[in-house]
């Protein structure tokens, strides 16, 4: 019975990690450069908000290369913040992409499908050798893993306490 329980608690887990709060089974999201880009700089969310941390993941890419709308949604906003230009989207499903440095070929109230171009990457993000694509999400002020849109988040199972085995 044991053994059991101990399956069925990794199945929970793993149901759990694959399917917890970033997409819904019908939205269809994709990467946001194309061919599927190497992952950079990974997301590194803080442990509260006011800390550092990356809050989103860097993508590699090149400059001037396209940099599609990650899923269906809205253009809430296409300009610069702090100096770098910056596209937000607004999905359905009440999640919240963004994309930086990019030269925004979108405007706010723009509709767009998962795909349709949005810009192109400019050159500058800070910390990538050459140009790259920092590409985050978040559900209201919570930050979340983008990878996990496409499916290419990790699974981390952790181990059962040493009195929990068997």
């Amino acid at each position: 019975m044991k053994r059991l329980l101990t399956v069925f608690v990794a199945a929970a887990v793993i149901t759990h990690c694959t399917t917890d709060a970033d997409a819904s089974p019908g939205d269809r999201f994709v990467w946001p450069l194309a061919p599927r880009p190497a992952v950079v700089g990974p997301f590194d969310p803080p442990e509260h908000d006011w800390l550092p941390g990356h809050r989103g993941v860097d993508l590699a890419g090149a400059a001037g290369q396209t940099v599609r709308a990650a899923g269906d949604g809205t253009v809430v906003f296409a300009g610069s913040v702090a100096g770098k230009p910056v596209v937000s989207i607004d999905h359905p499903n009440g999640l919240r992409t963004t994309y930086e440095p990019v030269l925004a070929v979108v405007s706010p109230g723009d509709r767009v499908r998962s795909g349709t171009t949005i810009g192109t990457v400019e050159p500058g993000h800070p910390g990538c050798a050459d140009s790259c694509l920092h590409w985050g999400v978040r559900r209201g002020r919570e930050y979340l893993d983008p990878l996990r849109l496409v499916g290419a988040s990790r699974i981390v199972l952790k181990p059962l306490a040493p009195g929990d085995r068997n």
